[in-house]
C-alpha cells in the first residue's frame, strides 16, 4: 500500500511539473505587448506595426535575446474599437503581464489606453504622428509632433507652392481637430484670413467624397491657389483620392499634403493619378541610406518582396531598440527604471543622422516631404535637420507656457509663468 501510494504521489508531482512547465518557462520570457488593430477601418495602417514589432522581437532574439532571456510578442487586437484599446492595455498589464507595450495608432486609442498605463504604471510607446499637446510619465512618443510634421508642411505650401488657400480635411477625432486648431492659428498669424481657411471632419471610413471635393474646388473660383492639408485616417483615404482622380483634380491644380498616408496606404491605390501629390512624414522607404536598405532588404525577406516600408514603422524600430538600450543599461525592465535610462538615448535615423530622446518623452527628428510617383513611392523633395519634438506648441497661448520635462522638473505640464506643475490625469 505505501509502494501505491509512493507511486501516486511521485506521479502526481510529475504531472504538477510537467503542468507547470511551460508557465515557469513563459516566467523567464521578456514579455513585449503589441496593441495594434488587426481588423476594422485602422487595420490597413496598423496591421503592418504588429508584423514590425515581431519581426524586431525575432531579431533581438536572434542576438541572444535581452538580459539574458528571450522576447515574446504578445498580440492582441483591439478592433479599431477605440474603448477596447483600454481594456487590451488592461488585459496586456495585467493578465499577460508585459514589460513593455508598443502600440496605437490614432490619438483617440491612445487616450483610451493612457488611464490605464498611468493606474498601472505600464510604459508604452506610440509611433504615430499625432497633434501635441499631451505628456504623460507611460508614454514615450516616437512619431511627429505638430511641429515635426503640420508646420513644416504648411510652410512648405507657403513658401514654395505659393498657396494662398487652404482645405483642411480631417477625420472627426482629437488629432485631425487638435492639429487643425494650431493649423489655423499658425496660418492667420501667417496673414492668411479666415475666410480663406475651409475645415472639414468627415467619420472614420467615410466613403462619399464628392461633395467636399466639389467645395475644395470651388474655394479656388477666384483665381487663388489652393492647397490641401489631410488628416484623414484609415481607409477613409482610399475614397479620397478616387475622388479627387475622379473629379479631374491633379497636384498642379490642388495639391494635397497628408499626415497620415505613407507606403502601406498607396499600396493598396491605383497611383497613377495622384502623381505630384505630397505626404509630410520624417522617413520614407526611398530614403537612400545603407542602414534603410538592410531595413528594407530584412522586411521584404520576411513579409515578400511586395510590402513596403514606412514612417511609423521607423519610429517603432527606433523606440524598440531605444527600450533594448535602456534596459541593457539598468538591467532591469522595472518601468521607472527604464524610463529614467530613455533620456538622452540615441539611436541612428532609417534616413541617416541620429534621433535623441529628449526629457519631454519626444524625439528629434527630420522632416521631410515627399512627392507621390506612379509606383506607390515618394519623391524626397524636401528634408530638414532633426527637430526637437515639443509636446506643447508654441502657437497657441494656452500651450505656449507649458514645458514638459520629466527628466529634471518631473512634470509633464510645467507653467513657466506661475512656476507650477499640474500633472497630467486621465481627465485632460
Amino acid at each position: 500500500m505505501r509502494k501505491t501510494c509512493t507511486s501516486l504521489v511521485a506521479a502526481s508531482a510529475l504531472a504538477v511539473s510537467i503542468a507547470i512547465g511551460p508557465m515557469a518557462q513563459a516566467a523567464e520570457t521578456i514579455k513585449v505587448g503589441v496593441l495594434h488593430s488587426l481588423s476594422g477601418t485602422m487595420a490597413i495602417s496598423e496591421t503592418t506595426l504588429k508584423d514590425t514589432v515581431e519581426m524586431l522581437v525575432d531579431e533581438q532574439n536572434a542576438k541572444g535575446g535581452l538580459l539574458g532571456k528571450k522576447l515574446e510578442a504578445i498580440v492582441v487586437d483591439p478592433a479599431s474599437n477605440w474603448p477596447l484599446f483600454a481594456e487590451k492595455a488592461r488585459e496586456l498589464l495585467t493578465v499577460q503581464k508585459v514589460d513593455v507595450i508598443f502600440g496605437s495608432w490614432t490619438s483617440v486609442s491612445r487616450k483610451s489606453a493612457l488611464p490605464v498605463l498611468e493606474e498601472l504604471n505600464g510604459l508604452m510607446f506610440y509611433p504615430v504622428q499625432y497633434e501635441g499637446e499631451e505628456s504623460s510619465k507611460n508614454v514615450f512618443y516616437t512619431g511627429a509632433a505638430p511641429n515635426q510634421q503640420a508646420i513644416p508642411a504648411v510652410d512648405y505650401y507657403l513658401q514654395e507652392l505659393g498657396i494662398q488657400k487652404f482645405a483642411l480635411l480631417g477625420t472627426d477625432y482629437v488629432y485631425p481637430r487638435t492639429t487643425n486648431k494650431i493649423l489655423e492659428q499658425y496660418l492667420k498669424d501667417k496673414g492668411i484670413a479666415a475666410q480663406d481657411i475651409f475645415v472639414n471632419y468627415t467619420p472614420f471610413g467615410h466613403s462619399d467624397w464628392s461633395k467636399i471635393v466639389a467645395d475644395v474646388v470651388a474655394l479656388g473660383a477666384d483665381g487663388k491657389k489652393v492647397g490641401v492639408v489631410s488628416t484623414i485616417n484609415g481607409d477613409a483615404n482610399i475614397g479620397f483620392y478616387k475622388e479627387l482622380a475622379a473629379a479631374g483634380v491633379s497636384a498642379d491644380d490642388i495639391p494635397v499634403v497628408a499626415f497620415s498616408v505613407g507606403e502601406e496606404e498607396l499600396s493598396g491605390l491605383d497611383t497613377s493619378n495622384l502623381v505630384g501629390h505630397l505626404a509630410a512624414w520624417n522617413y520614407f522607404q526611398s530614403s537612400d541610406t545603407d542602414i534603410n536598405s538592410a531595413f528594407i532588404k530584412a522586411w521584404k525577406e520576411r513579409m515578400g518582396k511586395d510590402r513596403v516600408t514606412n514612417d511609423p514603422m521607423e519610429a517603432h524600430y527606433i523606440g524598440f531598440n531605444m527600450w533594448v538600450n535602456a534596459v541593457t543599461k539598468v538591467g532591469t525592465t522595472n518601468v521607472d527604471a527604464v524610463r529614467t535610462a530613455m533620456y538622452g538615448q540615441k539611436f541612428p535615423n532609417l534616413t541617416g543622422g541620429t534621433a535623441e530622446m529628449l526629457p519631454n518623452h519626444h524625439l528629434t527628428k527630420p522632416v521631410l516631404i515627399g512627392e507621390i510617383q506612379a509606383d506607390g513611392q515618394f519623391d524626397i523633395i524636401s528634408k530638414t535637420e532633426p527637430v526637437p519634438g515639443d509636446a506643447w506648441t508654441d502657437f497657441l497661448p494656452e500651450s505656449a507656457v507649458l514645458k514638459s520635462d520629466w527628466k529634471n522638473l518631473k512634470c509633464g505640464m510645467y507653467n513657466t509663468q506661475t512656476k507650477t506643475c499640474v500633472q497630467l490625469t486621465s481627465n485632460y
